[in-house]
């Protein structure tokens, strides 16, 4: 999850109506993150960030300021209840290379603008205030990122397992944060479902977990709240700990703990590396936009052993073991 200040609480998107066809994104796969890669009609390639626990709204994906000017995009404002919004016409992609459209929503066929940057987001982010109202499958193996057509089913060899999102008085969901259920340790866990779970792991973090990172030293995790993180500690001091072990947050020390399994959707995989996160960051902030508190964050160390579909309007996850997995239990029904 890279949440930029000041999109968490405009992340309520629209439910665009699916697509006829499925639609194969242009993509980018750096050590376990997805980045769309479109194309414009004048050669511009852009670097997008797909991050299931990261912003937008109103079904928009973001730009960075920087990017929309360099593309020549006329800035507007859009009214979201009280907030004013800085948006921009879509940009013109290539046939082919281009991104689905956003959902309908109050400000039309837009992209949102960023002022605010991070290190993994590239140019910008289809996040939670896109992705929702639509099915998408990240096949990890195979590095492939696709929004399934309207007669996508599940495949019959995936265990599938429900989502948790809050929803509104209408039934509507209210965000497009997504809850799962893993298990560790025999004990179930709420967790935010989050493609963007970014590590920066120390030199004796990347000794210790063997973490794939960029030439910019980004990789994926799965993150853990400190008070579970001592609990696992505590019950399990043959479990490695390393102090220190990622400064993708460089204001406070952060340790990293290795699971020796972990289950997910019925399938058990591991081992897997979780870094610590403050508890307040998902049982404070988080739970603001989540239908309850959760314990941290699954992401992609996890994920990369799976086809994944999310399927936002079913509030459910298929999970199809390509590699590394081993059935745990009975899968859980949808």
């Amino acid at each position: 999850m890279m949440m930029i200040p000041g999109l968490a609480a405009t992340v309520l998107a629209a439910a665009p109506a699916a697509p006829a066809p499925a639609q194969v994104l242009p993509t980018a796969y750096e050590a376990g993150h997805f980045y769309a890669a479109p194309e414009t009609v004048d050669g511009q390639r852009l670097r997008l960030v797909v991050d299931t626990g990261g912003g937008g709204a109103a079904g928009m994906y973001w730009l960075r300021e920087d990017v929309a000017e360099r593309l020549r995009l006329q800035p507007a404002a859009c009214r979201i209840g009280g907030a004013s919004l800085a948006v921009a016409r879509l940009p013109a992609y290539r046939p082919g290379r281009g991104l689905p459209p956003p959902g309908p929503g109050p400000c039309g066929p837009a992209v949102m603008i960023q002022t605010g940057t991070d290190g993994i987001s590239g140019d910008g982010q289809l996040g939670a205030g896109y992705l929702p109202g639509r099915v998408w499958t990240f096949d990890y193996p195979a590095r492939r990122l696709v929004l399934e057509g309207g007669g996508w089913r599940p495949d019959p060899a995936a265990h599938a397992t429900r989502l948790g999102f809050p929803h509104d008085g209408a039934g509507r969901q209210a965000s497009g944060f997504a809850r799962i259920v893993i298990r560790v340790d025999g004990r179930p866990l709420d967790m935010l479902l989050d493609t963007g779970a970014t590590a920066h792991p120390t030199a004796a973090g990347r000794q210790a977990s063997g973490t794939p990172v960029t030439a910019q030293g980004y990789g994926v995790t799965s993150y853990i709240a400190t008070s579970v993180l001592e609990r696992w500690h505590k019950a399990h001091p043959d479990w490695r700990v390393v102090n220190d072990g990622d400064d993708l947050r460089p204001r406070r020390p952060t340790r990293l703990i290795e699971v020796p399994r972990v289950e997910i959707a019925g399938w058990s995989v591991g081992p897997v590396w979780f870094t610590e996160q403050p508890d307040a960051a998902y049982r404070q902030f988080m739970a603001q936009w989540m239908d309850k508190p959760t314990d941290g964050a699954v992401g992609g160390n996890v994920f990369r052993h799976f086809s994944m579909t999310l399927d936002y309007p079913r509030e459910t996850a298929y999970f199809r073991c390509v590699e590394g997995c081993a059935a745990a239990t009975p899968p859980p029904g949808p």
